[in-house]
């Protein structure tokens, strides 16, 4: 018996053995038309159930196949489905590769198309929703307004081209948002380089993270993050615009790259905005000389002119044996901003203005396969040398009529300055990946910022105030661990450290006497620790789940601390914000025949924040200054559902609802319950949303041309300005809709292109903060030329 089992065994054994030496495998790899690599491409093998991704570098396998003839198919989302046979013996390993052509190529839009074409972003565990800007960049807008048109996010402006922004993603708004730039934080950038003065030109697409942020993008983000990613790809390009509309607003922006063969690289990137911003308001006017009252007066803002120009410039080399990556750049820009108005409209200035520049050397470095496999190193570092200047010596005041009353003496409108100042900040940055296997990578990820304004007032060049120290110091270190356990699931476990310094002044009376000031140099520290977690599993090939949870921290940023010396007044007693997140989501995408495909996307979202940092009107009511709320709470829910016939229709819908109530039961101070308490907290939009619908005329006059008519909707709810517990006038800023239109002609293929857009179509009232008018209606014209090898 024992004899029969030994004998059994090895042949069972020789048969397993022989099995493996007659099993083979097909590899390869998944490009675009343009040679990039598609990370996160569908692989199958037509009529069975075996099937794969591609890997980040886009390089497929399936192994353990049995010899015979296979249909390979490659499908990715943006790109027409490829099939191939492949003839597999026994033994062998068979290479096959694959190059995508983007079922979408001709067609220019400003709809938003679905997720990201980057599969492999929203394969991630993270709630991320992705904007193809390529698909946007004949249109006028700018960066903040196209993420306007994401589920979720809400961009709120005090005014027209280069006014104020306020960045709202699902209730967190301002600073507990960050914003990077190819990974990078731009927290030192300047006034000089916003989010709403950046063409969409400049980048290729961007990342929307909603919650919990990945690990790699090193900082405090509270609530979220937005990742600008630019054209990093090795080729040559010129990308050049102009466009001119209402309100004399010129925008001109040019994108070009080259890359020779030795591994030579240079980048240029260059925009400019100009604007009158005199569009029309509705408003109360009194007569500065008579008082007499006259109401609802229809009439053109007339000190608001803003323009800036920026110049991005990197060179280096790519392709080395010493780095992937090594590009040493300078970012110079400039700006010059009028301001017609304070927190509120009743306050109204015709001189005050402000500018600034910045000078800001920078260094990128990345390599991959650093010393051994797997192992990646990404660094960077900038300087910000900029300086800012406010610009108040005109003693007058002014109303909305252009009548100014001139007082005797020297004053001012708002606060009598030729402050300049510096704001040094730095910026270091080092992110270093280990890929141990195909299932397991560590990343560590370092941030370092530092702050130190300086400046001096030459109409009061004695002053102790502007001698006083406005120091900041901060550092976010974090460690994060990914198991990809299959195709289907994969979590991601991280820490992080925070640390903050802040050194500044305290005015005190020394002798009690009235008028005698004297500073008091204050330090304080902030140490915390925050972690979270983020899981997504696949239950089909279309159908994805997502959770996430994270205990974050968000450090007060120097303008809350130091205030920005122009609508808001700092407030050095802030303490840091925290909050404990949760994210749930799904993602659906799926065909009806072979025409239709459509796409639904969910998020689920409940916020637990203590100390939660929000603006409010300070004491006199002329500036906004920040203040933490004890504790706020924000049960909120996202979806947007797509749909596209062919190439022909887009069409699509998103809508937010987000629950934002004050949570802090007792006030300091008092014994009994808080009347606020479980109030909506006010100025806060709670549900809004965007529709939009594009028809492409493919070959229209001639092949390879495409005509494009699109349209878009924006509807905000009504909402509190202030706390509804308090008066019997809440003062509600009213629902509001706006609707765009646009015709796009792209000709030669993308080569040559013309676009036509009214914005505001049928001249609606549109207000953010503390019911600030934007813009009326406005009719703009933009002409590109693109061409890339």
């Amino acid at each position: 018996m024992q004899i029969r089992k030994i004998f059994i065994t090895g042949i069972l054994c020789a048969c397993t053995l022989l099995s493996f030496a007659q099993n083979a495998a097909v590899k390869g790899t998944v490009r675009t038309a343009d040679g990039e690599l598609l990370p996160g491409a569908s692989v199958s093998l037509s009529g069975t159930s075996q099937g794969v991704f591609s890997d980040s570098k886009g390089h497929f396998i399936l192994d353990k196949l049995h010899p015979e003839r296979y249909t390979l198919l490659v499908s990715y989302l943006g790109y027409e489905t490829q099939s191939k046979e492949v003839n597999v013996k026994a033994g062998e390993n068979v290479s096959v590769h694959f190059i995508l052509k983007s079922a979408t190529q001709d067609l220019e839009s400003v709809s938003v198309i679905g997720r990201s074409d980057a599969k492999e972003i929203n394969r991630q565990a993270y709630n991320v929703t992705a904007i193809d800007a390529k698909k946007l960049q004949n249109s006028t807008l700018d960066l903040s307004h196209a993420l306007d048109r994401v589920s979720g996010v809400r961009v709120r402006e005090s005014g027209g081209v280069g006014s104020n922004m306020n960045f709202s993603l699902n209730g967190f708004t301002g600073r507990q948002v960050k914003f990077f730039l190819d990974g990078i934080p731009m927290d030192n950038f300047g006034s000089s380089f916003q989010l709403n003065n950046i063409p969409v030109n400049l980048a290729e697409r961007v990342e929307v993270y909603k919650g919990v942020v990945p690990i790699w993008l090193g900082s405090d983000a509270l609530g979220g993050a937005v990742n600008i990613v630019t054209n990093t790809r090795q080729n040559s390009y010129l990308d050049a615009s102009y466009s001119y509309g209402s309100f004399n607003t010129h925008r001109t922006a040019i994108n070009a790259g080259y890359t020779a063969k030795n591994g030579f690289t240079a980048q240029i990137n260059a925009f400019q905005n100009y604007s009158d911003n005199n569009y029309w308001i509705d408003v109360d006017v009194a007569d500065v000389n008579t008082g007499e009252y006259f109401k609802n007066q229809r009439l053109r803002r007339f000190h608001d002119t803003y323009h800036n120009e920026t110049f991005i410039a990197n060179v280096g080399l790519v392709g080395k044996k010493f780095a992937d990556r090594l590009l040493i750049g300078i970012t110079l820009g400039q700006n010059r901003a009028e301001i017609q108005t304070g927190a509120r409209m009743v306050s109204v200035f015709g001189q005050w203005h402000r500018k600034g520049n910045i000078v800001m050397p920078s260094l990128k470095y990345q390599k991959k396969d650093l010393l051994v496999k797997g192992l990646n190193l990404n660094i960077s570092a900038n300087y910000n040398l900029g300086q800012e200047q406010n610009i108040d010596t005109v003693y007058r005041r002014y109303n909305w009529f252009q009548q100014f009353k001139q007082y005797e003496g020297t004053g001012s409108e708002r606060e009598r300055s030729l402050y300049k100042f510096r704001n040094n900040n730095g910026l270091a940055t080092a992110n270093l990946t280990y890929q141990m296997d195909a299932r397991h990578a560590l990343t560590i990820n370092n941030v370092y910022n530092t702050f130190n304004r300086k400046g001096r007032d030459e109409l009061y060049p004695d002053a102790d105030k502007y001698e006083q120290p406005r120091i900041n110091a901060k550092n976010v270190l974090g460690l994060g661990y990914k198991f990809d356990y299959s195709d289907r699931w994969n979590t991601s476990v991280f820490v992080k450290q925070f640390t903050q310094h802040n050194k500044y002044s305290v005015t005190y009376n020394p002798s009690g006497n009235y008028g005698d000031v004297a500073y008091m140099e204050q330090e304080n520290k902030f140490s915390k620790l925050g972690y979270g977690i983020a899981s997504t599993y696949f239950l089909y090939k279309n159908l994805q789940l997502k959770g996430s949870f994270e205990k974050s921290y968000r450090l007060p940023e120097t303008d809350e601390l130091f205030g920005d010396l122009l609508n808001l007044e700092g407030n050095i007693d802030l303490d840091p914000e925290t909050s404990n997140n949760y994210n749930l989501g799904f993602s659906y995408q799926g065909n009806i025949g072979k025409v239709h495909r459509f796409s639904v996307d969910a998020n689920l979202l409940y916020r637990d924040a203590q100390g939660f940092i929000r603006p409010k009107l300070n004491a006199n009511q002329t500036k906004q200054v920040m203040d933490n709320l004890a504790d706020v709470t924000n049960f909120g829910v996202d979806g947007e559902v797509r749909y596209s016939f062919r190439q022909l229709l887009t069409a699509g819908v998103n809508l937010t609802y987000q629950d934002l109530r004050n949570n802090t039961r007792f006030e300091d101070g008092y014994t009994t319950e808080s009347p606020l308490y479980r109030d909506r907290i006010p100025n806060m939009p709670f549900m809004f949303g965007n529709a939009d619908a594009a028809l492409f005329l493919k070959n229209f006059g001639r092949e390879g041309n495409t005509l494009t008519l699109g349209y878009n909707l924006l509807f905000v709810h009504a909402y509190y300005l202030y706390w509804p517990s308090l008066g019997s006038d809440k003062l509600d800023i009213p629902r509001q809709l706006s609707h765009d239109v646009h015709v796009v002609y792209a000709m030669a293929n993308g080569k040559y292109n013309v676009a036509f857009e009214c914005k505001n179509m049928l001249d609606s009232k549109l207000y953010d903060n503390f019911s600030l008018q934007k813009p009326s209606r406005g009719f703009y014209v933009k002409l590109r030329y693109f061409i890339s090898k």
